[in-house]
């Protein structure tokens, strides 16, 4: 893909985890999208690790891209409806290889996403998403820092 000068928020991709930090993530990704007559690709990823060819679920209480992608629609027409054009993408699996594939995928220019702001022992055995989106994206991030740390 050959970007543009001057249109570098013409498709943002956006992850959401639904929470506070990604809301933040996605009015940014709104207001770049509104000032360059851009789109916003709205994702969620379901965490899932793959087994036998089956993605296996690692959340707590197993979500399927079809709640992922109603949950999308709701926050879709808090955060943009009639604002900026967007594509909602919902799916499963390893949280930073699906951003990475989708960037590709919806030929974005720009990713703008939050971080969740993990310390210590938990981003030891985390690890960070946004890390691995920041070092193997095909694009720019740009990140957004969380109002305060998690633990």
């Amino acid at each position: 893909m050959v970007r543009r000068a001057g249109k570098l928020f013409s498709r943002i991709l956006c992850p959401v985890s639904f929470d506070a930090n990604s809301a933040a993530a996605l009015d940014l990704a709104r207001e770049l999208a509104e000032n360059n007559n851009g789109i916003i690709g709205l994702i969620h990823v379901v965490p899932a690790v793959p087994i036998e060819s089956a993605p296996v679920p690692m959340e707590p209480f197993p979500q399927s891209e079809h709640d992922a992608r109603a949950a999308l629609e709701r926050l879709a027409r808090e955060h943009l409806e009639g604002r900026v054009r967007y594509q909602l993408i919902a799916r499963s699996g390893d949280p930073a290889r699906v951003i990475i594939d989708a960037a590709r995928e919806f030929g974005a220019d720009s990713i703008v996403m939050a971080t969740q702001g993990r310390t210590g022992i938990s981003h030891l055995l985390l690890g960070s998403v946004a890390e691995r989106v920041v070092r193997e994206a095909p694009c720019p991030v740009l990140t957004i820092r969380p109002s305060q740390p998690l633990s």
